[in-house]
């Protein structure tokens, strides 16, 4: 299920991360216009609002967003060295693929994309949090299922939690898009994070007993 249209076309729009200060974990988030705040302030967006639950829930984690609107996975993979050389993250959130399915793109090659994203980042000495994406049915049953699929086949695979689709809290909400009727209003902020935090959280633990 999907509460929108495309936003493949979208500008692109990225959050600077800087370098890691010495001793500091860091999560990476690498993920397209729902992860990059599209239309908000940064401040507002479910990212900046994490950093501020890791200080009161006692987390060191410093979060860094490479997060890019209109991003594919084949673009995520262009860039994710990059981001693993800078930040030297402990975890990788890799909310990627919307993009891949509104344009119809094949699912084969998003899993393999997925797929590599995911051994990159644990190469680099991470670990990965994966998140599902749904899209809307314009391309038949078959595609949109097949393509919701792929992520809990990649996350079975390899052995990776997976968050469930943190739009479907929005579903029935007044205000909880913006005005294009695509992407998170700000009052949705809170309710993303919320459908992250339960798959964050254990991992965390368990890497900062």
């Amino acid at each position: 299920m999907w509460c929108g249209a495309a936003f493949a076309a979208l500008p692109m729009r990225a959050v600077a991360a800087e370098k890691t200060p010495a001793n500091q974990p860091t999560i990476l988030v690498l993920g397209d216009s729902l992860s990059a705040g599209y239309g908000l302030d940064v401040q507002v967006g479910w990212v900046s609002l994490l950093q501020s639950k890791l200080k009161a829930e006692g987390f060191p984690h410093r979060v860094a967003n490479a997060s890019i609107s209109g991003d594919t996975t084949s673009g995520g993979l262009a860039r994710l060295p990059a981001a693993l050389d800078r930040n030297q993250p402990q975890i990788v959130l890799i909310e990627l693929g919307g993009n891949d399915g509104l344009r119809g793109l094949p699912l084969k090659a998003m899993r393999e994309n997925l797929s590599t994203l995911v051994d990159k980042a644990r190469a680099g000495g991470a670990q990965v949090l994966l998140f599902e994406i749904m899209i809307p049915p314009n391309y038949g049953a078959a595609y949109t299922k097949g393509f919701s699929d792929s992520f809990k086949q990649v996350a079975e695979a390899k052995q990776v939690p997976l968050v469930p689709f943190f739009l479907l809290p929005l579903v029935g909400k007044d205000g909880a898009f913006q005005d294009d009727g695509i992407h998170p209003s700000a009052a949705s902020q809170p309710l993303m994070l919320e459908a992250v935090w339960p798959r964050l959280e254990p991992l965390l633990k368990t890497l900062n007993p």
